[in-house]
């Protein structure tokens, strides 16, 4: 066997879940299976054990191959610090700005780049399933394409599943209109379509699905249902929209519920730290942007960002900031992580990501100034947190927070550069249980004692499998990767 590429006839149409879900399923098999995705555009990223950040998305899939994350998974990655640039990272390691007309020149090289880690993967695993970026059907971008049919260009050919999400409604025209759009030779490769998040009978879709293998010639693999309730790992910030609540909502053990808000930052970054709160039983974490909201939660989160001057700009705006420090004066706990540490400090110097060499005020919660160095902070602890910024604490004189040298404390406000610090259960239940105690609900909240982050991502990778295995012919599947013919 070798490599199969997921691509998808639109950005968010699964293609993430969909290869989480088959590194799980044909892992259980006994498959040695890897993740890959050439090029990802995500500010969610983690660090991995032997260095270097990747997307969380490959990070999450490399967990569903029982497999720790490495940079071999997804080596090429941009981190979008606006609508017109980006951090460029390859092989893990940030190496500089681009912005889109820039990054076409180095796409030739980056292209080679990731065929030959796609060949590498593909000499030490049975089966490496790739996952595409955005849409193949992007024509005007095919001649530097480096993730989609670009890919097989360099790597060589495979078989290409296309992900439809139905639920966006016009997959049908999608289907179509991707495989007549690409290039004849890129469309032969197109050995099956799926269509995803499917609800309802789906005896009424399959009109539709034969008339399309009659004037395509290409089979529909099959039908996933939408599965409700995935919350872990997004692969980026689309999923986390104003108002959604995150996590399953569990019911709380006590009389009391913990209300968590959560700001959803233009720039959000790694807005998957909050998920490890939601897991627990009675905590209710939500995205606002609205000053009311702030000021009424039992605790407000300020998540990270890959622009922190300008977010912190946007807070201004939006009279975020006077509700952020309104809470801080009246003991009401608010916890900063990363780049929302970072705006809760006196002063922010960053001239690598917003070019400014002056001092920016910040939000003067903590007595510390923050200031960016050309070299990003990679660094990943036993306990799974790690650490992904370019801003380095100066002049501090707060307590330290959570541990050692990091982060500050003052009152009831908490700041941090870990990321992923809650997934740790024991640190999370004590965290919350000083949250409840904040807000007065230390007798009514109660604190599970045996809530496991590590084990609810499983199910979920579980979930997914289970619901691939039921909903495509997975034999048929494993069969036309190893047939495919090769040159």
């Amino acid at each position: 066997m070798t490599a199969v590429l997921v691509a998808g006839t639109t950005s968010d149409a699964g293609k993430s879940v969909i290869v989480a879900g088959l590194c799980r399923a044909f892992t259980r098999r006994g498959i040695r299976v890897a993740p890959f995705k050439a090029q990802n555009m995500s500010n969610n990223s983690a660090v991995c054990p032997a260095g270097g950040e990747i997307g969380r998305a490959q990070a999450l899939q490399a967990a569903a191959c029982g497999l720790e994350p490495s940079v071999e998974f997804n080596p090429i990655l941009l981190k979008p610090g606006s609508d017109r640039q980006s951090q460029l990272v390859v092989q893990g390691i940030a190496a500089g700005q681009v912005s889109a007309r820039s990054y076409i020149h180095h796409r030739s090289h980056l292209r080679q780049l990731a065929g030959q880690a796609l060949r590498d993967l593909e000499a030490r695993f049975d089966v490496v399933i790739v996952e595409g970026a955005g849409s193949p059907a992007e024509i005007n971008l095919r001649e530097t394409d480096v993730a989609n049919f670009g890919l097989l260009d360099a790597a060589g050919a495979m078989p290409v599943l296309l992900v439809g999400d139905i639920d966006r409604g016009g997959v049908l025209a999608h289907f179509y209109g991707t495989a007549t759009i690409v290039d004849p030779a890129d469309a032969a490769h197109i050995a099956g379509f799926i269509v995803n998040k499917f609800r309802g009978d789906a005896t009424i879709l399959q009109p539709g699905l034969d008339t399309l293998t009659q004037r395509l010639s290409i089979p529909t693999l099959g039908v996933v249902p939408y599965i409700p309730g995935l919350w872990i790992d997004a692969e980026d910030s689309l999923q986390s929209q104003l108002g959604n609540t995150i996590g399953p909502g569990l019911p709380p053990l006590g009389s009391a519920m913990l209300d968590i808000a959560a700001i959803r930052l233009p720039r959000i970054s790694n807005a998957t730290d909050v998920e490890a709160l939601a897991v627990e039983p009675g905590v209710r974490v939500r995205w606002v942007d609205d000053p009311a909201s702030v000021r009424q939660a039992d605790l407000l989160v300020l998540p990270g960002s890959k622009a922190t001057v300008a977010d912190l700009r946007w807070l201004r705006e939006r009279k975020l900031d006077e509700a952020i420090v309104y809470r801080a004066e009246q003991q009401l706990p608010v916890l900063g992580i990363c780049g929302g540490f970072q705006m809760l400090c006196r002063s922010i110097i960053d001239p690598v990501e917003a070019g400014v060499a002056t001092a920016v005020e910040g939000l003067g919660v903590f007595a510390c100034d923050i200031e960016f160095g050309e070299e990003k902070i990679l660094q990943r602890y036993e306990s799974g947190a790690y650490e992904i910024h370019h801003g380095r604490e100066v002049n501090n004189t707060e307590t330290p927070w959570p541990f050692g040298t990091h982060g500050a404390v003052t009152g009831a406000s908490f700041g941090t550069h870990l990321h992923g610090l809650c997934e740790d259960d024991e640190f999370r239940r004590s965290f919350l249980a000083t949250i409840a105690a904040c807000c007065g609900k230390q007798d009514s909240f109660i604190v599970a004692d045996n809530t496991s982050f590590a084990a609810a991502r499983e199910a979920q990778l579980d979930i997914i499998a289970d619901t691939l295995e039921a909903a495509l012919n997975l034999d048929a599947l494993i069969a036309m990767i190893t047939e495919y013919p090769r040159p």
